[in-house]
């Protein structure tokens, strides 16, 4: 059985609208899970960040709620997510001071409601 929050493959989620999201951060919520896009750190970070609320079963493809988490398939699933998934890859390691501390990343996780703030996909 594998874990949602140990897995290291690279992750998306099918939110409800059908919309595909590339997850780059996760954290197990008490409303379920917390997750942040790529390049949520951009901007303003809270508009990058989402809760899918609901109860986590599975080991993958996983259900949450309405949302369903599966690996990430960089050939031949969801060639936008696929290229989303390489972009962000890209920018991570070619700016990997500019992306903030899992310290603060986790600190962000517990400002949203996540209660322990172990991180995550790096």
């Amino acid at each position: 059985m594998a874990d949602l929050f140990t897995v290291t493959a690279p992750l998306m989620i099918r939110r409800p609208d059908g919309a595909t999201i590339v997850i780059a951060e996760r954290f197990r919520h008490p409303r379920g899970l917390l997750y942040f896009e790529p390049f949520w750190h951009l901007g303003d970070p809270d508009a990058g960040i989402h809760l899918a609320a609901g109860a986590i079963a599975g080991d993958g493809p996983w259900k949450v709620g309405d949302h369903v988490v599966q690996i990430l398939v960089c050939h031949g699933t969801d060639f936008c997510a696929a290229s989303t998934f390489q972009d962000w890859r890209q920018y991570l390691a070619e700016n990997h001071d500019a992306y903030p501390p899992e310290p603060l990343i986790a600190a962000i996780a517990r400002r949203h409601g996540v209660v322990d703030a172990v991180a995550t996909l790096r």
